[in-house]
């Protein structure tokens, strides 16, 4: 049987016994190419796909390193025939001062764009990773950002096989907005996958949106991959799901 023909079960990959063989982290940053690799025959004349794979990271910088041995020169002028040094301008103290870190983020995703149109983003695949659910601002950040997106007349495709963290993105997505998706129950899945655009219908802007339930050992879904208003091409989550699980030798 071939692969593309064998309906799959959807493994946990961040609870034993897969994770002890074999990490999320390289599935995650794998699948992306894998999609980029089958949509490549997909894609009408003029479009193409690129994976983005970035995991965030706490990044400290060593100020000492930026330290020379010698002063900086002082901004005070001093006339030559011995004048009094102009007044160095200090702030007030500030009003707000917490330790904190600037929030990074993992980007797994695969955007597709229109070449004929100087490389115009028109649609994109956001994979979930944990780290875009562990804390609110993380949370708010990917939101943030697929919201950004859908403003730009991108459409935006979210996959979250993230086990470990009980949160929904898309639900968050469509709150931000001001909507809501009633198909999913209440509470919404942790598991899922959707797709949606903002498009016009004669006078009126519409959100248009496509949301499953995932589930561990069913079927992943095909989801609607809008290049254009009236332009779709199929995104076949299953079998990218499939090949990148045979090519990293994923039972």
């Amino acid at each position: 049987m071939r692969l593309e023909e064998a309906a799959m079960p959807l493994r946990d990959h961040f609870r034993p016994p897969l994770d002890l063989t074999a990490s999320w982290e390289g599935f995650h940053g794998g699948w992306p190419m894998v999609i980029v690799q089958q949509l490549r025959k997909q894609l009408p004349a003029g479009y193409v796909a690129e994976p983005r794979v970035h995991s965030g990271s706490r990044v400290e910088i060593d100020v000492a390193a930026f330290e020379k041995d010698e002063a900086p020169p002082s901004t005070g002028m001093v006339g030559g025939g011995g004048g009094v040094a102009t007044a160095v301008w200090a702030p007030s103290r500030p009003c707000l001062a917490v330790e904190t870190t600037l929030p990074d983020h993992d980007e797994y995703e695969v955007r597709i764009y229109d070449a004929r149109r100087g490389r115009r983003l028109v649609a994109a695949i956001e994979i979930v990773s944990p780290a875009n659910k562990d804390r609110p601002e993380h949370r708010n950040v990917f939101v943030a950002r697929c919201a950004a997106l859908l403003q730009k007349g991108v459409a935006v495709s979210i996959v979250d096989l993230v086990t470990l963290r009980h949160f929904n993105l898309y639900v968050e997505l469509l709150a931000m907005i001001g909507h809501s998706d009633p198909t999913l129950g209440d509470p919404p899945p942790g598991l899922y996958a959707a797709s949606c655009r903002w498009t016009r219908r004669e006078d009126r802007t519409l959100l248009e949106a496509w949301s499953h339930v995932l589930t561990l050992g069913g079927p992943l879904p095909t989801l609607p991959l809008w290049l254009g208003a009236d332009l779709v091409v199929p995104l076949d989550l299953e079998r990218s799901y499939e090949q990148a699980c045979n090519d990293l030798w994923i039972a």
